[in-house]
């Protein structure tokens, strides 16, 4: 987003995560599926500001469990603070969706009926000027999505050689001119002013970034570059979506909301992956290994969404299924 103005946090793919979810949504709104789906005990690995977890509350059964984690310390207090979460089936754990394994159990669960993800950055993360998310606001240039622990992007800045600076802006921002950017970055520091705000760092960018695409903002993927590389996003989405498959029973489904290209790829390979049944060219005799996902689809925000939410634009839902069954009983499973 290039607006000034600030953003109202408006929950993305709503309704469409929560039906995915619970298997509310075709091909398969089976009445006896819901029902048990209802009752079942789900995870929503990016609390955010509740918009899923809420959604999702007010379609479970009195049986029915939520479990949110949020790496942010802010999101797990505004969590707490909000008294329409005062629910007995609601819980939330201050952890990153990488540890979803052992935070899940340490609380006594080892299997769960749904895991959502909506990835990146939230709304009220980019509107808080001390947070260093954006550069609509100065303050300093932090990015952590995690304020208790790590490295800031202006500490990552201060000490890191140019070409690692290039390469995380190339590799992470998919920013042609990572090595301008990196080279004017190293040279103001070596002249005794490293960056040190979002301010700063804009100013940088754009002087050494000379051309951008008509409403971008010319420090729009150095910021991105920085702030998935600080948080290390791309290796805890690979984590998370591994967790998945040992947590999910079969029937559970995998609800991912990515942003970027960068996202949407790792999500579309592991699900691909995942789907295929595995033989073993060693053992040419012995039977196949069971798929362990079955992907359900892909879906985009409609029209509707879009005008209401410009921050929808890039969104892409992937959704899959947990199942042991060979491949080729896929199509009599249920």
């Amino acid at each position: 987003m290039t607006t000034d103005a600030v953003c109202v946090h408006t929950t993305v793919l709503l309704d469409e995560a929560v039906d995915a979810l619970l298997h509310l949504a075709p091909p398969n709104a089976d009445s006896a599926d819901i029902d048990r789906a209802r009752t079942g005990l789900y995870v929503d690995g990016t609390f955010g500001r509740g918009g899923h977890s809420r959604a999702l509350l007010g379609q479970l059964a009195p049986a029915g469990r939520l479990i949110a984690l949020d790496r942010d310390p802010q999101a797990v207090a505004a969590a707490t603070a909000d008294a329409q979460l005062a629910d007995p089936r609601f819980s939330i754990q201050h952890t990153a969706f990488s540890q979803i394994v052992p935070t899940l159990a340490a609380l006594g669960v080892n299997r769960i009926d749904g895991l959502l993800l909506d990835l990146g950055v939230s709304s009220p993360q980019i509107d808080s000027p001390e947070r260093g998310f954006s550069f609509r606001f100065d303050g300093p240039l932090d990015m952590r999505m995690d304020t208790t622990r790590g490295e800031s992007a202006a500490d990552f800045l201060a000490r890191a050689d140019e070409r690692h600076i290039a390469e995380v802006i190339r590799d992470y921002g998919e920013e042609r001119f990572a090595l301008q950017v990196a080279k004017a970055l190293v040279a103001r520091r070596e002249g005794g002013n490293p960056v040190r705000t979002t301010r700063e760092l804009s100013e940088v960018v754009a002087g050494a970034v000379k051309t951008r695409e008509p409403g971008q903002n010319p420090a729009t993927r150095t910021f991105q570059a920085l702030r998935i590389f600080v948080n290390a996003e791309l290796e805890e989405l690979e984590q998370g979506l591994s967790a998945a498959l040992e947590l999910l029973s079969p029937g559970g489904r995998l609800v991912v909301i990515s942003f970027h290209s960068l996202e949407d790829r790792i999500v579309k390979t592991f699900i691909a992956r995942e789907s295929k049944a595995v033989f073993d060219r060693r053992a040419p005799f012995a039977p196949e290994a069971a798929m362990r996902l079955r992907s359900i689809g892909r879906v985009k925000p409609g029209e509707t969404e879009l005008r209401a939410n410009p921050r929808a634009r890039s969104a892409v839902m992937r959704v899959a299924e947990r199942t042991d069954v060979p491949a080729a009983a896929i199509g009599t499973r249920r």
